[in-house]
């Protein structure tokens, strides 16, 4: 561990697996405490949280359906019950859409898609400002990291829920890291390509046409595709003293192509 986040407290959305998991688990080997959020796995969560205790530092898990306000609400309260603050927010948590024409998007798939990637992060970021600002004051410094994806940089066809939900949050991240550095708080994106993840499989099938996500290593940047442990790397950059000058950036995780 390097200890440099000790003192601070993140809150992963979407934590307990996947990319989340390992951003979880990257920031409290760094130092920080972990706030936990998952929608419906508490078995992989309270693991998450248990690793995470068994590095020293402190972790919870927190149920709640981020797409929905009354939820985010609910578990930002119950976080801030538990710990001090938020230092670090990373809106991480994220579905899959179905991979269809718009023509053939059915409206809830679409509403499905988008609240999760565009109205959570704001919900969330909304919430846990007051605490953060307070924060910042007190000890420096806050951060906001918006998980997005290179679809922003393709808008391939059949993914217009995804890619909307994401170039939307990628929106709000830019308006954030306006109006929030005069509270000396960063926001950040990190945008991956595919991912070796639960979800990356579903998307590789959707758009690719791929069973095995690891199938497309051969046509990938340096022959792999990328892994989790890569964007908790992204994310642990922004967040360090060595991001400290870093605000309104996006790192696009793509291995250069």
């Amino acid at each position: 561990m390097s200890g440099g986040l000790s003192g601070r407290i993140a809150l992963i959305t979407g934590g307990g697996r996947g990319i989340g998991r390992e951003i979880a688990l990257r920031l409290a080997r760094d130092g920080a405490d972990v706030a936990v959020n998952y929608r419906r796995d508490a078995e992989a969560a309270g693991e998450v949280v248990r690793e995470i205790q068994g590095l020293g530092r402190k972790a919870k898990a927190y149920a709640a359906s981020v797409d929905r306000f009354e939820d985010c609400q609910m578990l930002v309260d119950a976080v801030l019950a538990g710990f001090p603050g938020v230092d670090i927010l990373v809106n991480n948590a994220g579905i899959a859409s179905r991979g269809q024409s718009v023509a053939d998007t059915d409206p809830g798939e679409f509403e499905r898609v988008m609240r999760t990637h565009c109205f959570a992060p704001h919900y969330m970021s909304k919430l846990v400002l007051p605490s953060m600002r307070q924060r910042a004051k007190e000890n420096g410094r806050g951060d906001i990291i918006m998980i997005s994806s290179v679809a922003t940089l393709y808008h391939a066809p059949n993914g217009a829920p995804y890619s909307m939900g994401k170039a939307a949050a990628e929106a709000l991240a830019l308006v954030l890291s306006k109006e929030e550095r005069p509270n000396n708080i960063r926001t950040n994106i990190v945008a991956p390509g595919l991912t070796v993840t639960d979800m990356g499989e579903r998307l590789a099938k959707a758009t690719r046409g791929v069973a095995d996500i690891h199938d497309l290593a051969a046509g990938s940047p340096f022959g792999r595709v990328s892994t989790p442990a890569d964007v908790a790397a992204a994310v642990a950059y922004f967040v360090s003293a060595d991001g400290e000058y870093v605000n309104g950036q996006k790192i696009n995780l793509h291995g250069g192509g």
